[in-house]
């Protein structure tokens, strides 16, 4: 069969790589110039497979009043005239539960172990696949007592579901990671995953665009699906203004344009994009940068090592749909990791960038069938699509196949 992929971040790549792999003919149609140009361009680079609790938690309720009145808050919200983001901010607040929380919980960590085992898998057998991959461990530092004590709490719900992890004091994170010497007394405790990785998603894509082109996957740049047309037959078809993009069956996995795009058929799909930012640091002395990936639970701030670089990511701006880079939250995320990490790198010369991830107010992504018999969604992965990205894919080609996904039907869409 002949499948049309419409983008090419990690989300779409890895629905290409599986569905190339099952014998299929891909064209992968992207509006950018290139591969992973927007949310999966400079993303924090961890692989959290064992860390992705929701957003929308029960603690969330009681920190937003201070989020909305610190200027330099982790999560920042910006009210529009858009009835979609209301919404969509409804809808998370609903979430913010803990029945909820640990539905979303569980779901997403099938899917993640299901991503880390086809990750490491691919790592074992694609040796042309060099995106700075490590296995670094993740350490989730928390600097309130009350945060910490909630932390073990969920680590202890996780390791029913099959997560390996442990509880540190403030001294054993600093043991572990010696880079946090500097904040050791700030810090309440620590929850360190031993079995996460690491790596740059931007050079994981180019990485996989090579491998796909060399399978024979078409990719056409440049090319904007600008609407999706019912048939009589109950199937969809793509076109580029009145051009028809001929499939057998149509992904889409274009990231926030996906909602719009759908719209047209009378689908409603929960995307609203969270701005994030990050920096890119050449690391001026190893032996003071963090090896481990850390996550700075309460500012929000995640650091991963790539090599000879150090990624800082962090914010959630919930500002609008376009796209704007604001100077004040880079300056922020660059005093945080100058106050973490002081001697780590070269911060006067950090490469910026911001993005618009993708999110559902549960984080849980839609992944699977529509109404329409040759139309598949893989999209609303969030902060987590480099992590999800793999098992997304393989759920995509499991589904299109007819075969009954590893997981199971990961979710259905609300319309």
């Amino acid at each position: 069969m002949h499948i049309l992929v419409i983008g090419a971040g990690v989300t779409g790549l890895a629905a290409a790589w599986y569905l190339r792999a099952d014998g299929h003919e891909v064209t992968v149609v992207e509006r950018g110039s290139g591969v992973a140009l927007q949310a999966s361009h400079a993303n924090g680079g961890q692989l959290s497979y064992n860390y992705v609790a929701p957003l929308a938690a029960p603690g969330v309720l009681a920190k937003l009043p201070s989020w909305l009145l610190r200027a330099d808050a982790p999560v920042r919200f910006r009210p529009k005239l858009d009835p979609s983001q209301w919404r969509w901010l409804f809808d998370f607040l609903c979430a913010c539960n803990r029945s909820q929380s640990e539905q979303s919980t569980r779901r997403l960590l099938q899917l993640a172990f299901l991503s880390r085992d086809l990750m490491r898998d691919l790592v074992a057998t694609e040796h042309k696949l060099a995106f700075d991959y490590a296995n670094s461990g993740k350490l989730v530092v928390h600097r309130e007592p009350n945060s910490y004590k909630a932390a073990r709490r969920l680590m202890a719900y996780q390791r029913t579901l099959g997560c390996e992890q442990e509880a540190l004091d403030a001294a054993a994170c600093v043991t572990l990671e010696p880079a946090l010497a500097g904040i050791g007394q700030d810090l309440a405790g620590g929850i360190f995953t031993p079995g996460e990785d690491s790596g740059d998603c931007f050079k994981f894509c180019e990485s996989l665009f090579k491998l796909l082109s060399e399978r024979g996957v078409v990719f056409k740049f440049n090319t904007d699906i600008s609407r999706l047309v019912r048939q009589p037959d109950g199937r969809v078809a793509a076109f580029v203004q009145h051009r028809r993009h001929d499939a057998d069956h149509i992904v889409v996995a274009s990231g926030i344009p996906s909602a719009a795009l759908l719209k047209s058929l009378d689908l409603r799909l929960p995307l609203y994009p969270i701005q994030g930012y990050s920096l890119t640091i050449p690391v001026a002395t190893h032996a003071v940068a963090p090896a481990v990936s850390v996550t700075d639970y309460d500012r929000k701030v995640v650091y991963a090592r790539l090599g000879d670089r150090l990624r800082v990511a962090g914010m959630a701006d919930i500002v609008g749909r376009t796209l704007l880079s604001e100077p004040a939250r880079l300056m922020s995320l660059r005093q945080e990791a100058v106050a973490m990490f002081p001697l780590a790198g070269d911060f006067s010369n950090a490469q910026t960038w911001c993005g618009q991830r993708p999110a559902t107010p549960t984080s849980m992504p839609v992944i699977g069938p529509t109404q329409y018999v040759n139309l598949w969604l893989s999209a609303g992965q969030g902060a987590l699509g480099f992590t999800l990205s793999l098992g997304s894919g393989r759920v995509i080609a499991d589904l299109i196949g007819a075969r009954t996904p590893e997981i199971g039907r990961f979710h259905t869409l609300r319309v």
